[in-house]
């Protein structure tokens, strides 16, 4: 059966998780010159704003709840993925706790 209980929304949780990490990853970086091109803003505004060649930088404090954010993020989506597969028959309840706890111990 391969889940499908919430009709494979789980992956969506994984998603935003990502798109969150991103930002982490970038705070305060200077864009690449592909991000530059891709914001389709006229080359000369970069000379009149130089700082609009960077990303966004976060304080250190807001990009720590980032990343507990990030954490909460993939655990729901552990939980989320390994009752889709209790619900659709792919696990029963014994593999259901098992692989939960492996999977939460690799996301700690």
């Amino acid at each position: 059966m391969s889940g499908g209980a919430f009709d494979y929304n789980q992956y969506k949780i994984g998603y935003i998780a990502d798109q969150i990490d991103e930002v982490i990853v970038k705070n305060g970086l200077e864009k690449t010159p592909e991000e530059l091109k891709n914001n389709w803003i006229d080359p000369e505004w970069y000379e009149k704003y130089p700082e609009d060649k960077f990303h966004y930088k976060y304080p250190d404090e807001v990009i720590e709840k980032m990343k507990e954010a990030v954490k909460a993020l993939k655990i729901a989506q552990e939980y989320a993925q390994r009752v889709d597969w209790l619900l659709s028959g792919d696990d029963g309840e014994e593999s259901f706790l098992s692989r939960l706890e492996e999977n939460l111990k690799k996301i700690e």
